[in-house]
C-alpha cells in the first residue's frame, strides 16, 4: 500500500515521518499544537488520516516504510497525542452507560441496539439508491471491509475460556472457514470488482471521508489497547446484532439494480452468518467475558460503552453519506 496524500498539517507531519523526511521528535511539538486546534476529531479528515496511518503500521504497513517504525517510541508518542484527542471526543459523544442490575449483558446489548435511533443507509439503498451511490458506499466501506475482522482478532490473546473460544468461532467464519475465497474481506473485494471498482487494499484512502476513518479507527483503538478489550467485544457484538437486516437490504438493493451474485455474495453471506454470530457475540462472548471478570459490573459497562461508541460513529457515518446524497436522515430511520 502506498502512503496516502495528506489532508492537512497533522497528516502531513505524520506521513513525513513515515516517508523518512523527519523524525517524530522533529515534529512532535507541531503535532501537539495541531491536535489542540482540532474542533471535532471524529469529523476531521486530517486527524483521522494521521491516526489511521499510525495504526496501519500494525496491519499491512506501507510500501517503502520500514517495519521498524511500528514500535518507534517517538511515533508511538505522536499516535498517543492523536488517540487521546479522538478518545476524548468519542467519550463526549457516548458517555459510559450504567448496566441494569436485573439484565444479563446479552439483554442489555439487545436493548441498546434496538433502541438506538440512527439513520438507516440500508433503507435508502434498498429502495432508491442509484448504482453510482452504491459504488460510493462500497468505496467508503472498503477502508474497513478489505481488512474485515482483523481489528477484533487483537482481542484473542487477551481473553480466556468460553469468551476466547466464542471469538475464535466468530473469526473462523469471518476468515472463510479456512477457504481463502470465502474470507469476508475477499468477498467484499469481489463486490468491488463487480461494481468496476479498484479492489487494491487502501486504494481509496485519498477520497474516503473522516467519518469512515473514525469508525475504522475506533476498532483499532479498542483492539490495540488491552484496557479496551471489553469495549472491543461490545462493539463487535453490536455490529453483529445490527447486521442481518441491513445486509439483506443491501443485497436486494443491488438486485433491484440488476446486479448478480458477484456483487451480492458478500451481503448475502452476512445475512446468514451474522444471524448465528449475534447469539455467539452477545451471550457466549460478551456474557462469558462479563461473568469471568473480577468486577462484572465494570466489565458490563465497558462492553456497553464499546457498543454505544460503535453505534454512534456508524450513525455519524450514515448521516454523512445521506447528507452527501441530499437525503434527510429523518426520512431514512427504519
Amino acid at each position: 500500500m502506498r502512503l496516502p496524500p495528506p489532508r492537512g498539517p497533522l497528516s502531513t507531519a505524520v506521513l513525513s515521518v513515515l516517508a523518512g523526511s523527519f523524525t517524530a521528535d522533529d515534529i512532535s511539538d507541531r503535532v501537539a499544537l495541531g491536535v489542540s486546534r482540532v474542533h471535532d476529531p471524529c469529523s476531521d479528515a486530517d486527524l483521522q488520516v494521521a491516526l489511521a496511518a499510525c495504526y496501519e503500521l500494525h496491519y499491512r504497513g506501507f510500501d517503502k516504510v520500514s517495519d521498524d517504525l511500528e514500535w518507534d517510541p517517538g511515533l508511538i508518542g505522536l499516535r498517543r497525542l492523536l488517540e487521546r484527542s479522538f478518545e476524548d471526543a468519542v467519550r463526549a459523544l457516548s458517555p459510559r452507560p450504567s448496566p441494569e442490575p436485573t439484565e444479563t449483558i446479552g439483554l442489555a446489548l439487545r436493548r441498546l441496539v434496538d433502541t438506538f435511533n440512527g439513520p438507516s443507509l440500508s433503507a435508502f439503498l434498498l429502495r432508491d439508491a442509484s448504482l453510482e451511490q452504491f459504488r460510493e458506499l462500497v468505496v467508503e466501506r472498503s477502508v474497513y471491509q478489505l481488512k474485515e475482522a482483523d481489528p477484533h482478532t487483537w482481542a484473542l490473546p487477551r481473553l480466556h475460556g468460553r469468551a476466547k473460544a466464542a471469538l475464535v468461532e466468530i473469526q473462523f467464519d469471518e476468515y472463510g472457514g479456512g477457504r481463502p475465497g470465502r474470507m469476508h474481506a475477499e468477498l467484499f473485494a469481489q463486490t468491488m470488482r463487480a461494481l468496476e471498482l479498484d479492489d487494491t487494499y487502501g486504494a481509496y484512502w485519498p477520497v474516503v471521508a473522516a467519518e469512515t476513518f473514525a469508525f475504522t479507527n475506533l476498532m483499532s483503538l479498542f483492539g490495540l489497547h488491552r484496557r479496551h478489550r471489553g469495549a472491543l467485544l461490545g462493539q463487535l457484538a453490536a455490529l453483529e446484532m445490527d447486521s442481518t437486516s441491513p445486509n439483506r437490504r443491501y443485497a436486494n438493493g443491488l438486485r433491484r439494480l440488476g446486479l448478480g451474485t458477484q456483487a451480492t455474495a458478500y451481503f448475502d453471506e452476512h445475512v446468514e452468518a451474522d444471524a448465528v454470530h449475534e447469539q455467539l457475540a452477545a451471550v457466549d462472548l460478551c456474557g462469558s467475558f462479563v461473568l469471568d471478570a473480577p468486577d462484572p459490573s465494570a466489565a458490563a459497562a465497558d462492553v456497553l460503552w464499546g457498543a454505544a461508541c460503535g453505534l454512534t460513529l456508524e450513525a455519524r457515518y450514515a448521516g454523512m453519506m445521506l447528507a452527501r446524497w441530499g437525503v434527510a436522515s429523518e426520512e431514512q430511520c427504519a
